[in-house]
């Protein structure tokens, strides 16, 4: 069986004539960096995700590094983080001589909420990074009233959880990203809605903060060559703009292709006591950039080497908390151990999840991960 832990190319198979007539039209036209591919997409973007303003750029770790430059974040300045997350999330923070403060999660959402935070919110503290982890929103309502309680920022990490939806206990709904002062959002080529190379973009309402964005991402320029403040070169060229304002078309499907091949991993490992299947909140959608178990019997490595042996597709995200890694090890708060991160790295596996998945694949890969453990 072809297993994938990512289906690139039968995704683009079934977009191919689009996606072909998009990148020829830019070749076409020389058009390559910013003109109408790029501002059609960041308009349309704009448009499914209720945005005022989004402003593309170059990866989604540019689009973090520059919030925080528009935020007038100062050095020394803290930064709030989950512990359990990506790298880039707290790189930028050290790269901009900000100090990152790693706090914890929840076990069973894997996103980061008031009660971890607000222990940790200090005199230096002035913002707050939620991570929507996976492919689910955190619970934004309380950390906006955090933010607003000790008067601090707040710029969502959506790379992982484009089109999921909020909901407010007023009933309002809100798509992730859109809730903070700045959402950032990456379309790295694995993500739910992801182009050929790298792109990534930043979501907010505040118009007088989005044109700071935008000349940030643009050498600091108000016009060219006249340059406002320092900033960086972070552009989305107009192949990737074109091939990703194809497949926002898709997104919803896309979205609903994985919430059913979660539906069904799920089923398959119902009777398996060894593990934990992915957490639902009712707060949330949940539209699964990874469907993540937790694997209860302290033998998550030796699952993993098995389905090596088996040619099954996984990964770990992450084997090791933020603050265990060495590149922060001068950092004020290395290694203060984090109950529910330090068990999340030893437990968490992801398998394969895409939009090309059938039942036949999910029943072969469950199968395979349910015989090891004897059920």
């Amino acid at each position: 069986m072809n297993l994938r832990m990512v289906d690139l190319k039968g995704q683009y198979e079934k977009i191919k004539e689009e996606v072909d007539k998009s990148i020829q039209e830019t070749l076409d036209n020389t058009a390559f960096i910013n003109g109408p591919k790029v501002k059609a997409f960041a308009e349309n973007l704009s448009k499914y995700v209720g945005s005022g303003h989004v402003i593309p750029c170059a990866n989604g770790t540019d689009a973090l590094q520059i919030a925080m430059m528009a935020l007038n974040l100062k050095p020394g300045d803290e930064v709030i983080v989950p512990a359990f997350t990506y790298v880039a999330t707290a790189e930028v923070i050290a790269l901009l001589k900000l100090s990152p403060v790693m706090v914890d999660v929840d076990y069973d959402s894997f996103n980061t909420c008031k009660k971890h935070i607000e222990p940790f919110i200090t005199h230096k503290t002035k913002a707050i990074v939620p991570v929507h982890l996976y492919g689910q929103t955190s619970p934004m309502q309380a950390i906006m009233e955090l933010a607003e309680k000790y008067n601090l920022f707040v710029i969502e990490d959506a790379a992982q959880s484009i089109g999921s939806d909020y909901h407010f206990k007023d009933g309002r709904i809100k798509k992730s990203g859109t809730i903070g002062h700045i959402g950032c959002t990456s379309f790295f080529p694995s993500k739910n809605l992801g182009c050929y190379g790298d792109g990534g973009a930043l979501f907010t309402e505040d118009e007088a903060l989005a044109q700071k964005i935008s000349r940030i991402a643009n050498h600091g320029q108000s016009k060219r060559y006249y340059h406002d403040s320092i900033g960086v070169n972070s552009r989305l060229d107009a192949i990737q703009a074109g091939i990703l304002d194809i497949k926002l078309k898709h997104l919803d499907e896309y979205g609903h292709a994985r919430q059913k091949a979660a539906d069904h991993y799920d089923e398959s490992f119902a009777k398996n006591p060894q593990l934990i299947t992915p957490q639902r909140v009712d707060y949330s959608s949940h539209v699964f950039h990874q469907y993540t178990l937790k694997v209860q019997n302290g033998t998550r490595n030796e699952l993993s080497e098995f389905l090596n042996n088996e040619n099954i597709p996984h990964n770990i995200y992450y084997p090791l908390p933020l603050y265990a890694q060495k590149a922060f090890a001068d950092f004020p708060q290395a290694y203060i151990p984090l109950e529910n991160t330090e068990k999340l790295c030893k437990e968490v596996i992801s398998l394969p999840m895409h939009t090309e998945l059938t039942g036949e694949m999910i029943e072969y890969i469950a199968d395979k991960v349910n015989n090891f453990f004897g059920v």
